[in-house]
């Protein structure tokens, strides 16, 4: 078998068999086969296509050409979610207690920010002495101690997708459908979950900026879940605006405390619910998705969830203090509200605008490795839909810097638009795939 005839194979729209795939994410793991042959296959892939089992064979030899977790021997049953990336999007610190609080183990790898998105990681590190980094081992006693466990991916897990990324983003390939299921589902599926929810997110300030991208990318990796064994749903989520109010690393860990106390914003808590629900339900933890949502609900009435989010913090080394006293996480050096100054309706709040901004001020990275400031971000003041009056806040930046500030100020005037006329906003859920 040769590199070369598998690319022309592709190349002619052909479909490759398991082993040719296996054989060549194999060789290219190892070194075996050199960038350039790999970048010539990706490019035939974003132009041929592949079927829905070529993908999940691409998947599953992805997900093996590393260590794999195997999470039987500490649990039956242990469920995980991913989001697509967006702004604001602090799910994973509400929803990963919620569910756990139920009594379903939930075994989560996440991942850092990067550009405008940001990263579970580097939200749970404003929390003083939280620890990301865990051992193999560590994982695994956590998950069958405490029923909860958040940390970094292994280098060794799912490597060939690492590799293959690197190349993506330098060979204009990144678009490739099969190939952005594949590196989300490897990953997925060498963390060893049994089920998987997935929050695909779509609209201004999401990698898939319209609902039929946002569907074919759903579609095909819940096709993945089903061709390789695993229970997957895909819930499509909007991401035209921010989720939530607060944008920024210890900003957003603090609101994301404030919904575990029942006391969030709407959105947050409703697609934390639905995303949630969904989570129990493959789990079989309960008959039907109404039944998940209504346990959830009970976990954040009387507070056992934030019980969870208390027991993940003390488990990995974190302050739990933080919880009543927020003011201990990274603090910014300069608060500045901004009101409005007419009357009008929210007609738009552009998230991608907003996520530049807040990594302009110092919250967000270029490239992986880079320091961040934990404490600057943004918190909106207004929905889209909202009425606004004179005098009434919009937005407050926190930033360290006040050439920073100016900056963001500056590009915060095109992300907020208004209309003289009612604005009905946008909805939370576009679909969901596989329920």
């Amino acid at each position: 078998m040769r590199a070369i005839d598998i690319i022309a194979k592709k190349r002619d729209g052909r479909s490759l068999t398991r082993a040719e795939i296996e054989f060549f994410v194999r060789g290219f793991t190892a070194g075996d086969i050199p960038d350039y042959q790999a970048a010539a296959w990706a490019m035939s892939v974003l132009l041929r296509g592949m079927d829905d089992r070529e993908t999940a064979d691409l998947t599953w030899a992805m997900a093996h050409s590393g260590e794999t977790l195997d999470l039987s021997s500490v649990a039956s049953f242990v469920v995980d979610k991913h989001s697509t990336g967006g702004v604001g999007d602090k799910t994973t610190l509400v929803v990963t207690p919620l569910v756990a609080a139920t009594g379903v183990p939930v075994g989560k790898m996440s991942g850092r920010g990067l550009g405008f998105s940001g990263g579970t990681l580097d939200k749970l590190e404003s929390i003083p002495g939280f620890r990301v980094n865990l051992t193999v081992d560590e994982f695994l006693a956590q998950l069958r101690d405490v029923g909860i466990v958040v940390a970094g991916q292994t280098a060794d897990l799912a490597p060939a997708d690492g590799k293959l990324y690197a190349l993506r983003d330098v060979t204009c390939t990144v678009e490739s459908m099969p190939l952005i299921a594949s590196s989300i589902m490897s990953k997925k599926i060498a963390s060893g979950a049994n089920a998987i929810v997935l929050d695909v997110k779509v609209g201004l300030g999401a990698f898939m900026r319209t609902e039929e991208q946002a569907k074919e990318l759903a579609e095909i990796m819940v096709a993945i879940g089903q061709q390789v064994g695993r229970r997957v749903v895909a819930v499509i989520s909007d991401m035209n605006q921010p989720l939530g109010y607060a944008v920024g690393n210890a900003l957003e860990v603090r609101e994301a405390i404030n919904t575990l106390k029942n006391q969030g914003p709407p959105d947050l808590t409703e697609l934390c619910l639905t995303l949630g629900s969904q989570m129990v339900w493959l789990a079989g933890h309960c008959a039907t998705v109404a039944e998940g949502r209504a346990l959830l609900k009970e976990t954040l009435r009387t507070g056992a969830a934030l019980d969870k989010f208390r027991d993940l913090v003390r488990a990995q080394s974190g302050d739990v203090d933080v919880i009543e006293h927020p003011e201990i996480m990274p603090q910014a050096r300069i608060i500045k509200p901004t009101f409005a100054t007419r009357a009008g309706y929210v007609e738009t709040i552009d998230a991608m605008e907003v996520g530049l901004t807040v990594a302009l001020l110092g919250a967000g990275r270029v490239r992986k490795g880079e320091p961040i400031d934990l404490a600057v971000g943004l918190e909106l003041g207004v929905k889209v839909g909202d009425c606004v009056k004179p005098g009434q806040l919009l937005y407050t930046v926190y930033a360290d810097d006040e050439e920073r500030l100016v900056q963001a100020q500056r590009r915060l005037q095109d992300a907020v638009f208004f209309s003289p006329e009612p604005v009905t906003p946008p909805p939370l859920i576009h679909q969901i795939i596989g329920e």
